[in-house]
């Protein structure tokens, strides 16, 4: 059903409806209008990595974990997978009439923000700090979710709209204050990618203001770029309870009768929350008119129309047994499998079976389900922890010893007990093991939304990027007991891993893998495949010289911004392979030409290693002769590529002219430059990639 169908029928349904009926409909939980035959419909549902909130279904790593993958491909089929167990879900729940929270086809995902400052809690909802990684994995999401066919599979959500990265201890009254440049540099281009390419079904609004207008009700981020520049036709959604906030924490207006009306004339149609509940009363203040109502009406039952929800679609008998089934699972483990990042490694992986007779795996997230699974998660049937995942697979042939160590963030594990309770037996462990496998790091309830239950510290934000107190002295501890040890960091943001990447002879960012994440982690620190990898964002070695949180400019933020040499660069990631680019050209060298149309390289790429492997393929550009570049370079392509070992082959890549355009203080973006340099490789072109790697990527230059 195209739109245009989908509005007429919509408007057709609404102009039957009582102003009262019209107003029911504008909340998240719309009540049934039994007399037209609409069903009562709950607007909220969640799918970041897997159906959430909504019992059993396949669950993917963390959405930073799936930054990581560099896989746009992947990430259509990771929204396939969801679209297609959350129909499946919705088939059996509309058969035995529940329509709960969380049981419908709007699915608020993905989180498209750019995780600007490590401390920010909900970082791990993003694909990252790069809006170009973030706008490729967003808009194959986003296609997953939606499908191709006559109706939506189901309508997936670009949020937080738009500047919104924390804190979140503030963000109900905090103004986000960003340039021009920055909103256009930065904060807009993947919210455009995901509403034109992709063409998102609905848009969420952030809780705070942005440059003084609420984000929910915000002239010229709604009505201008969303709606003006951009043709979103879709409907717009409020973060839950953030209406209220116009109100009670931002004070722009004085009562919840106002915040209805600013809410609807800026054209937020669906209210997460309960102040659309005030709706009749500002209508009979006369604050509010049945045409808004209607247009918001009209665009929600648009959407209904879409997903087919009052006719027979093709989706209607996609069975209970798709939940969870063994092809889904494979695609989850896949994805785990390439979000493993590995940070160093001085040889000692992967590790031989055959010459260990014993393995040590010590860490409060050794054997912890919570580090497996992130946030806005759903429930898996079955766990496979890191201690898990090691003991299955190396069965009866190595003896596996296992201590807590500490506990997570408290000084000690037993309430009773003295603190540091658990060290002797970590010492124990690691004395009786020939190697170590050490896994530190966090959970959902160190980082995450504020709000969330149990989070520690700054609701749900870091003061720093320290690991927690018991968890360095468990670190030093193992550290000194000179036995061979390698450190498996699961956390959704950068840490500060300056001593592990000192002490320890090897380092693994796991983030959250899935449910069934600790069987992938085995599997590569046994070297059943090669790590593939890499970082979305930059690992700080500290805070020191970066801004203020509350601060939204970009100075010193990020790979493209960063004035000072990180501990990991953004877009690294080692593997047991040998693998470089050893030549690359492009198939124009005219600027003029590049900048208007995008180039093809053709890039030689080789493996000299003696295990196949998967890389991928990074492009970076830096337009010369223009004020208006970013500070460094800026990520314009990448492609995951497949060299067994020993094989050299040429790949072809795609720069599109996007890569050569820049933006100026007023945040207009255009062609300014009069040159460009582009780097190729497997990694960023920065002085410290270089020196972790080994290698340099090839350098082009186009006049």
């Amino acid at each position: 059903m195209n739109r245009e169908e989908a509005r007429k029928k919509a408007e057709q349904l609404v102009d039957q409806m009582t102003i009262e009926e019209m107003a029911s409909q504008l909340r998240f939980d719309a009540p049934a209008i039994e007399r037209l035959g609409i069903p009562e419909y709950n607007w909220w549902n969640e799918g970041l990595h897997g159906v959430a909130r909504a019992g059993v279904a396949t669950m993917f790593p963390q959405a930073i974990g799936m930054g990581a993958t560099f896989d746009d491909e992947l990430l259509k089929e990771v929204g396939d997978v969801i679209s297609t167990e959350a129909r499946a879900k919705y088939n059996f729940q509309a058969k035995y009439d529940d329509r709960d929270i969380y049981k419908g086809l709007t699915i608020w995902s993905p989180n498209v923000n750019l995780f600007r400052d490590p401390r920010w809690g909900r970082g791990h909802e993003t694909y990252g700090e790069d809006p170009y990684l973030i706008s490729r994995l967003g808009v194959n999401f986003i296609e997953g979710l939606q499908g191709d066919g006559e109706y939506l599979k189901t309508a997936a959500c670009a949020k937080h709209y738009a500047v919104h990265s924390g804190p979140e201890a503030l963000r109900h009254h905090f103004d986000a204050k960003a340039t021009m440049k920055d909103m256009w540099e930065t904060y807009l281009p993947q919210f455009e990618a995901c509403v034109k390419e992709a063409n998102v079904e609905s848009v969420m609004g952030a809780y705070n203001r942005t440059n003084g207008e609420v984000c929910c009700a915000h002239s010229y981020l709604m009505d201008d770029v969303l709606r003006g520049q951009w043709g979103f036709e879709g409907h717009f959604v409020s973060d839950c309870w953030a209406v209220r906030d116009f109100h009670e924490n931002h004070k722009i207006t004085a009562t919840p009768e106002e915040s209805v009306k600013l809410a609807l004339e800026k054209g937020c149609d669906v209210n997460c929350g309960c102040t659309y509940q005030k709706i009749m009363d500002a209508y009979d203040e006369g604050l509010i008119t049945k045409d808004l109502l209607r247009r918001a009406a009209v665009r929600l039952f648009t959407t209904r129309y879409l997903l087919g929800l009052f006719d027979k679609t093709e989706y209607d008998n996609i069975s209970f047994d798709k939940i969870e089934c063994k092809e889904h699972l494979e695609v989850a483990s896949r994805a785990a499998k390439e979000s493993l990042v590995l940070l160093k490694n001085n040889g000692i992986l992967p590790l031989d079976k055959s010459k260990i007779k014993t393995i040590g795996v010590i860490g409060p997230n050794a054997n912890s389900r919570s580090s497996l699974i992130g946030n806005y998660h759903g429930t898996a049937s079955r766990y496979i922890t890191v201690l898990e995942g090691i003991q299955d697979y190396v069965k009866e042939d190595v003896r596996v010893y296992y201590s807590e160590g500490c506990h997570l963030f408290g000084p000690k594990t037993e309430p009773l007990a003295k603190d540091y309770d658990r060290l002797s037996e970590a010492k124990a462990v690691a004395d009786n093991s020939d190697v170590v496998i050490l896994c530190l790091g966090l959970d959902e309830t160190l980082e995450g939304e504020e709000g969330d239950t149990g989070n520690a510290y700054s609701s749900g934000d870091k003061n720093d990027l320290k690991l927690p107190p018991s968890q360095i002295k468990l670190l030093e501890t193992i550290a000194a007991m000179n036995v061979p040890f390698v450190v498996c960091d699961m956390a959704g943001s950068a840490m500060d891993l300056t001593f592990a990447d000192e002490k320890a002879d090897a380092v693994i960012q796991a983030w959250y893998p899935g449910s069934r994440g600790g069987k992938e982690v085995a599997e590569m620190l046994f070297g059943e495949y090669s790590p593939s990898g890499k970082l979305p964002l930059t690992f700080y070695r500290d805070l020191e010289g970066m801004p203020e949180f509350e601060d939204y400019s970009m100075k010193g933020r990020t790979y493209r911004y960063l004035e000072k040499e990180p501990l990991y660069p953004f877009g690294f990631g080692l593997s047991y392979a040998d693998c470089d680019v050893t030549a690359a050209k492009a198939d124009t060298e005219s600027f003029a030409d590049a900048g208007s149309k995008g180039i093809v390289l053709k890039v030689n790429a080789k493996n000299s290693g003696n295990i196949d492997a998967e890389e991928v393929l990074q492009v970076y550009v830096h337009v010369n002769g223009t004020k208006d570049e970013v500070l460094n370079t800026k990520l314009s392509a990448f492609k995951r590529i497949k060299l067994a070992a020993g094989e050299e082959k040429e790949i072809s890549i795609e720069v599109p002219a996007f890569a050569f355009t820049t933006v100026d203080d007023d945040g207009r973006r255009g062609l300014t430059g009069n040159a460009a340099d582009i780097y190729v490789g497997f990694s960023q072109p920065d002085k410290r990639s270089e020196e972790l790697t080994g290698k340099k990527p090839v350098k082009l230059s186009v006049q």
